[in-house]
């Protein structure tokens, strides 16, 4: 079923704030209930909930930069990559199911993002995991919602590839048949 519209703008607003919403919560609890030097692990040590403050972008990139190039990478050029993108995604209508999740996840981890940038000064990270050699940064919600986002745009450029190579094969079976 296709949306249309007014209702198509209102669903997708509706779930991104979703997105946003789940996010801030998360970081508001970690922000007033975890002390910075108070780890809490689950599952034998291997996913740990630990408070940091992110000053600087995906693995803190960027935290050492100095005002104005500061502001305008970390700041900035994310708002309004957040803002070109939020229009695209409303006013672009053929987006596929997978694509539009995927669009609305990066989207909305963005903007819980860049909220907590502006309104706090940094970024609130909580979560690690560590498996054998595996063992990822400290992230946040946010963080997880951009990844699958990527994922679900990723997957949609599989599921396309398959379904043309399936109709490739059809086509020429269906030649194959008619020589």
């Amino acid at each position: 079923m296709k949306l249309k519209g007014l209702y198509r703008a209102v669903v997708i607003l509706v779930i991104l704030a979703l997105n946003i919403g789940c996010d801030q919560v998360s970081k508001s609890i970690v922000r007033k209930k975890m002390s910075y030097d108070e780890p809490i692990s689950f599952i034998q040590n291997h996913f740990t909930l630990i408070k940091i403050e992110n000053t600087g972008a995906f693995l803190s990139v960027g935290d050492t930069l100095t005002n104005p190039y500061r502001f305008i990478l970390l700041t900035l050029l994310p708002v309004l990559s957040l803002l070109a993108g939020t229009i695209f995604m409303l006013t672009q209508k053929n987006f596929s199911k997978l694509i539009l999740g995927g669009l609305i996840c990066v989207i909305g981890g963005g903007i819980g993002n860049i909220y907590d940038r502006i309104a706090h000064g940094s970024v609130t990270d909580f979560m690690h995991i560590r498996f054998g050699i595996f063992q990822t940064g400290i992230f946040n919600v946010a963080d997880v919602s951009i990844m699958v986002g990527i994922g679900l745009i990723l997957l949609d450029a599989v599921v396309k590839k398959m379904e043309e190579r399936r109709l490739e094969r059809e086509q020429s079976l269906k030649t194959a048949e008619t020589e």
